[in-house]
């Protein structure tokens, strides 16, 4: 690892406690002027995200009614009644992905693929970047809020579903993660800044419980409207045992 990976590892609780949890569970809601853009307002208002630490795969409960479930992996989505009756399937979501532009409305099953993907990507920071494939490099710093943040530059692997494969995030004097900047290919390549606040520690891992998603100017500084995407977290579970919920490839 690089050594601000290093120190950003071991502020957030460091990798040989990471490394026992095998699950997270998040009760959250997501808002934002993204979801209104895209005709799928309140989606994942009020709702719960179940993931595995180590694979790609999870499910978000109460996803568009308190009844809905999405199991979620990059290769299926999976909509279904919390009774277990299956109402839509999609495989190869990326895919349904293609031609799309900021304007483009979405259903569904794409906003479900987007959520899936991104909170399981913020959700495993930093430790994401030790896993096999990840590629990092530090870059030079930048000043903001008064504080200067060295920068860390992670190409994801091939096999690993993000918003788009080169992303930055940005590491404050304590080793917390304060921003995280990336293009969203399946917005046409939008840029977007990604703000990380309010740190707790649960179980000896830091977690951040909001996250304030801006555009990002030509300037590498926030557009300040429209907040595109807030992350709100409530009560955060680890579990070392195996996710039952996604046992099985969704």
């Amino acid at each position: 690892m690089s050594n601000l990976l290093d120190i950003a590892v071991a502020a957030h609780g460091g990798l040989e406690r990471w490394n026992r949890i095998r699950t997270i569970g998040v009760d959250l809601s997501v808002g934002g002027a993204l979801w209104a853009g895209k005709g799928q307002a309140g989606v994942f208002q009020d709702g719960r995200y179940e993931a595995e630490t180590h694979t790609q795969r999870a499910t978000l409960r109460r996803f568009g009614a308190p009844d809905y479930n999405v199991r979620f992996s990059p290769s299926r989505l999976v909509l279904e009644t919390s009774a277990g009756k299956v109402i839509e399937t999609r495989d190869n979501p990326r895919a349904a992905f293609a031609g799309h532009v900021n304007e483009t409305p979405w259903d569904r099953l794409h906003a479900a693929y987007f959520n899936g993907y991104a909170l399981w990507t913020y959700l495993m920071q930093p430790f994401l970047y030790t896993y096999p494939g990840f590629e990092v490099e530090e870059i030079e710093p930048w000043s903001e809020s008064g504080e200067t943040w060295r920068r860390l530059k992670v190409t994801f692997p091939r096999d690993t579903v993000s918003h788009t494969r080169e992303q930055v995030s940005y590491v404050g004097p304590d080793g917390l993660i304060r921003r995280h900047d990336y293009a969203v290919d399946v917005l046409g390549g939008a840029f977007g800044a990604q703000y990380v606040e309010d740190y707790r520690t649960v179980e000896g891992i830091v977690v951040p419980h909001r996250r304030i998603v801006y555009p990002l100017g030509p300037d590498n500084h926030r557009v300040a409207e429209p907040v595109l995407v807030s992350i709100g977290i409530g009560k955060v579970d680890f579990g070392s045992g195996q996710f039952t919920a996604s046992r099985s490839e969704a």
